[in-house]
């Protein structure tokens, strides 16, 4: 197929949608892959780039629309890698990531789990809050801040983005007005040069307080006094600024060291009414209204009362907390000794007396609290995309609890973690997703799986 089909134009019908957004449909029998497409569209494509056994293919017009096609509401829609689905219907949006869910699980995992209903998000726009911007050279010389375009780093700038808080945009061009003013330079990939490298900002839902955090090339930015004067006058709700640390080479924005050059170190947001303290490095939801509906269905396949429950890859301890009220015990393990410390905080600050900690790896709390004499009767597991390591799923099975909540960001891995569980003789009851990333193609999902069966042979789901 190589060099056959390349810069030639083709009809094509949409019949499906790929996990990064693009379009799928056939040119003389090859699969080609179309971003801004649309399930049902008829289309004219250039193709303008070609693998071994598919190709990628440039909208050119929509012949015939989709019923799912709405107008992009985004100027920046065809250019940034930020959404991919500005394009379709929000109940359209569900349904795929609703299917997204099923086929992972049907043809990663080889599972027929049911899949309940998707949850929708309760804010399509501006939920966001939390942004990581690469810093660029804007073609007449000044510095900016955007998003990186599809499949590349190079940064799209943008005036506004509609997922976020209308104030991250306005705070973006104060500092890129600063940095260019003061002649300050981005970090270039390719050279290694110039020290800015991202804009790093959080806001809490709760209290409406925004941290800035600068990522750099090295250790100082010059005019630090001046550059927090600046912002803090401009933005009253600014209650943190800082310096992150950034030597090393490759695509990681943060690195391990903060400074703090103004007000406090850490924010204060909350869920589902218990507070959390979330320091830069800590993970915590981008869409806190999104997240209380998703622990609230963690929490349904918990049912935590009266239990010892483990919660692996903890962050801030964000998941374990909010059913700490009901359980008998809490035990949070994450190895990010920063958010370990936001989660005893949160523990602390909250009041609650039967939660505590640990700084280490699944399989070191696994062994600690069998040196303890202690098994827990929940795991709440949320791993990162890549999805849990082997020795997690290890130590899952060796605590052999009653149920397992695992928390997955990834279908794909979600699918694959939950088939090694099942082959330790962990039976998956169901799968609840939920939508935390309206206009991209990312879901959220809560797995229960149970250790036993009921006596008639068929999944215990109400134990």
């Amino acid at each position: 197929m190589k060099g056959t089909l390349k810069n030639k134009e083709y009809d094509v019908e949409i019949t499906g949608l790929t996990t990064q957004g693009y379009g799928v449909g056939r040119a003389d029998g090859v699969a080609v892959f179309v971003p801004g497409a649309a399930v049902g569209d008829t289309a004219r494509i250039k193709i303008v780039s070609e693998k071994k056994q598919y190709c990628y293919g440039k909208l050119l017009e929509v012949l015939h629309p989709s019923p799912d096609r709405i107008p992009a509401d985004c100027p920046y829609f065809a250019r940034c890698g930020g959404c991919s689905l500005r394009h379709i219907r929000y109940e359209a949006e569900l349904e795929l990531k609703q299917r997204q869910v099923t086929d992972a699980l049907q043809r990663i995992g080889g599972l027929s789990v049911p899949v309940r209903p998707i949850l929708p998000s309760p804010l399509q726009e501006r939920y966001r809050h939390k942004a990581q911007l690469p810093c660029a050279r804007k073609p007449d010389g000044s510095v900016g801040f955007g998003f990186y375009a599809p499949r590349s780093h190079r940064v799209v700038f943008f005036e506004d983005c509609l997922l976020q808080p209308e104030n991250f945009s306005s705070i973006m061009h104060d500092v890129a007005d600063f940095l260019t003013r003061y002649r300050i330079p981005p970090y270039d990939e390719t050279t290694r040069e110039g020290l800015v490298r991202h804009l790093y900002l959080r806001r809490s839902k709760k209290t409406g307080d925004v941290m800035v955090c600068l990522v750099l090339n090295g250790t100082r930015l010059p005019k630090e006094a001046e550059l927090c004067s600046m912002l803090t006058a401009r933005h009253p709700e600014i209650v943190s600024v800082l310096i992150n640390v950034n030597t090393r080479r490759g695509n990681v924005i943060l690195g391990s060291r903060c400074r703090v050059l103004y007000g406090q170190n850490s924010l204060t947001d909350s869920l589902l009414g218990v507070d959390f303290q979330i320091s830069p490095l800590a993970f915590f939801q981008v869409n806190p209204a999104g997240a209380e509906r998703l622990y609230e269905a963690a929490a349904q396949a918990a049912q935590p009362d009266g239990k010892h429950i483990l919660d692996l890859y903890c962050g801030t301890g964000s998941i374990g907390l909010t059913m700490a009220g009901r359980a008998k015990q809490l035990t949070g393990v994450e190895v990010i000794p920063e958010a370990v410390d936001n989660a005893a905080e949160n523990a602390r600050r909250a009041g609650i007396q039967n939660a505590r900690f640990l700084c280490a790896d699944a399989g070191q709390a696994a062994r600690q609290l069998s040196e303890e004499g202690l098994r827990p009767d929940v795991v709440i597991v949320d791993p990162p995309r890549a999805g849990c390591s082997a020795a997690a799923l290890s130590a899952i099975r060796d605590m052999s609890p009653e149920r397992v909540v695992m928390v997955s960001c990834n279908p794909a891995t979600m699918a694959r973690d939950i088939q090694s569980l099942a082959a330790y003789g962990f039976v998956p009851q169901y799968v609840q997703p939920v939508d935390m990333f309206p206009r991209t193609t990312h879901v959220e999902a809560a797995c229960l799986l149970t250790r036993t069966e009921a006596p008639d042979g068929q999944p215990d789901t109400m134990r």
